[in-house]
């Protein structure tokens, strides 16, 4: 019988269980059912049965380079089943930088057959990994992509903007203080998503001339993107775009209309 293999990673931000899976046998308990997340404490924890100590180093060393030495709690044991034709040589394929972006999830390997499971934060980011993955392995190997988009990152920055907007002096690329106080609350909840990658879009309403707006915006949002930078999020991890005038959420018509149009929009990218 082939081995039995549960790998899960538990984070405030980030869940991940990867099981290759198999049938055990009938008179050995099932006594490596994955433990729930924990709330505070970042951990992998890598349960079940592999044929030998090389494979069982292999892929705790794996998880370690992933995730950090300390990290990692080994509850493998070694003995009483056998694996495919290069299997630990496989693991490590699948074992890449690409699965930590799989979220309350699961990968599960049974033989020649790998299922992943879980949420990314954009559909493009989970046709990826299953590629990434399917072009490592042998064509003997299948994936089976069960993937689904979660917007969880982008509501989390919306959740703290809160439909407000940040305010600059009039006619300027000068933050008020209202302005720099909602960037503080928008610093705390990029940090709290792991600093992705932001592109932070300057809008305007459309009074006065369109090249002159589309200008303004792009100080504006550069004005934002230093400020960001001064609060610990890493330049990187920031972009901007002018948009000027061209994309507004409500009419120019009206004051207050104008005021919601004159904004800067927190986009989170791949």
């Amino acid at each position: 019988m082939y081995m039995h293999l549960i790998i899960a990673t538990t984070s405030l931000l980030c869940s991940l269980n990867a099981i290759a899976t198999s049938q055990m046998p009938s008179n050995r308990p099932p006594n490596h059912a994955t433990p729930p997340p924990s709330e505070n404490i970042a951990q992998v924890i890598a349960s079940g049965m592999v044929p030998n100590e090389a494979t069982r180093m292999t892929v705790l060393g794996k998880l370690r380079e992933l995730y950090g030495e300390n990290s990692v709690i080994n509850k493998i044991e070694v003995g009483g089943v056998s694996s495919p034709p290069k299997w630990t040589e496989n693991v490590e394929k699948i074992l890449n930088t690409s699965i930590k972006k799989i979220h309350k999830g699961q990968i599960q390997i049974n033989g020649t057959q790998v299922r992943l499971k879980g949420n990314v934060a954009t559909p493009s980011i989970g046709l990826h990994i299953s590629e990434n993955i399917a072009t490592s392995l042998s064509p003997t190997y299948t994936i089976v992509n069960s993937l689904t988009a979660s917007d969880s990152r982008q509501e989390t920055l919306d959740k703290a903007l809160s439909n407000r907007v940040v305010e600059f002096e009039s006619g300027s690329a000068n933050l008020t203080s209202t302005g720099q106080a909602i960037l503080d609350d928008m610093a705390a909840a990029i940090k709290q998503i792991n600093m992705p990658s932001v592109e932070l879009i300057g809008h305007t309403d459309n009074a006065g001339n369109r090249q002159a707006n589309l200008g303004l915006s792009l100080a504006r949002a550069n004005t934002v993107r230093t400020y960001l930078i001064g609060k610990g999020i890493p330049a990187e991890s920031l972009s901007t775009v002018g948009a000027g005038p061209d994309n507004p959420i409500r009419s120019n018509d009206t004051a207050q209309g104008r005021a919601q149009n004159r904004r800067i929009e927190f986009r989170f990218r791949e």
